[in-house]
């Protein structure tokens, strides 16, 4: 299995430092995400129902009338290889790694990218992965040149895959509006902008019968009842979703701020994180864990992807380590 961001009771016990002592800034989730409302007990007492709101909530929130409710994005990751014939399959690098995990795994050859080369590429692929905006190197993807590669997909039977997982910031960027369409699959995830990692919730936008194969090979209740509740909840609160746009453009801001006065000047950014190229990258890692503050390392290219504090005290926790360096 992959390793991700989040894994902080292993480096509590790596470092030797008490868990509660720690600033996580691993994960890339909102760290102030929606306050789960109270969960009613014949909710925990009942399997899952479609009869519910969710779906419709979803339609609304999404703009699409096709979907399907998933445990998180990544039980779609893992299983859409798997409905797909095997062929070339375009990915983006750096990129979230478990696309090309499964891409690989389900059999299928890889054709690892630059955003820039897909153009060059795009008529000898049989699927292109797109994660947008790109995690961790902040990259968008217009659009026009989404559905031009779509377009060329389509020739092939193929399908373009996009995971919208930090998209919430930033919806005018999402192509969910203009689905359902042949071969366009966009992943939605509830852990990101809404911080609700926990409840492994996500959405897969697709034609009918992409979501008739990929419900039938998930098998029934994926999304288990009080998952489908709060989700439920949380898309219908707009008042809670457009300020924490705001708030969150604002704290990224500070973010990239603060590392860029002290020589750490971020090389791509989201709304829920910055992108710090270095290549001493490992050492910088290392050195902020000895003092509890834990980023996300990556080796290709060497990098550190930096997520947001949640309370002043943690801002102010960031800014020490960050002399210290």
């Amino acid at each position: 299995m992959l390793k991700h961001g989040g894994r902080l009771r292993e480096a509590a016990e790596y470092y030797k430092i008490p868990l509660r002592l720690w600033l996580d800034l691993s994960t890339g989730i909102n760290p102030n995400g929606y306050p789960a409302p109270d969960i009613p007990n014949d909710v925990w007492l009942r399997l899952p129902e479609e009869q519910d709101n969710l779906i419709a909530t979803a339609r609304d929130y999404y703009q699409c009338s096709s979907l399907l409710a998933v445990a998180g994005s990544q039980a779609a990751i893992q299983a859409l290889p798997l409905l797909q014939k095997t062929g070339l399959t375009g990915l983006v690098a750096p990129s979230y790694a478990e696309h090309a995990y499964a891409w690989k795994k389900a059999k299928h050859k890889l054709c690892i990218l630059q955003a820039d080369e897909i153009d060059a590429k795009i008529h000898s692929l049989d699927n292109l992965v797109l994660v947008n905006p790109n995690n961790p190197s902040g990259i968008t993807f217009d659009k026009e040149q989404c559905l031009h590669w779509l377009k060329e997909l389509n020739k092939r039977n193929g399908w373009l895959i996009i995971d919208e997982a930090f998209i919430d910031c930033t919806p005018e960027l999402s192509l969910s509006t203009l689905s359902p369409q042949k071969g366009l699959i966009i992943l939605r995830s509830i852990g990101k902008f809404f911080g609700l990692a926990g409840i492994r919730s996500g959405f897969v936008l697709a034609e009918p019968s992409i979501l008739e194969a990929l419900n039938e090979l998930l098998g029934p209740w994926t999304l288990s009842n009080p998952s489908r509740f709060v989700t439920a909840h949380a898309l219908q609160n707009t008042t809670w979703q457009q300020k924490t746009r705001l708030e969150l453009h604002q704290q990224s801001q500070r973010l990239k701020q603060l590392l860029t006065q002290h020589a750490l000047k971020p090389t791509g950014s989201n709304a829920l994180f910055q992108w710090v190229e270095n290549k001493h990258a490992k050492e910088i890692h290392q050195k902020l864990a000895q003092l509890a503050i834990f980023t996300r390392l990556f080796e290709q290219p060497h990098s550190l992807r930096f997520g947001l504090a949640k309370t002043e005290k943690d801002w102010q926790k960031l800014a020490m380590g960050l002399s210290k360096l």
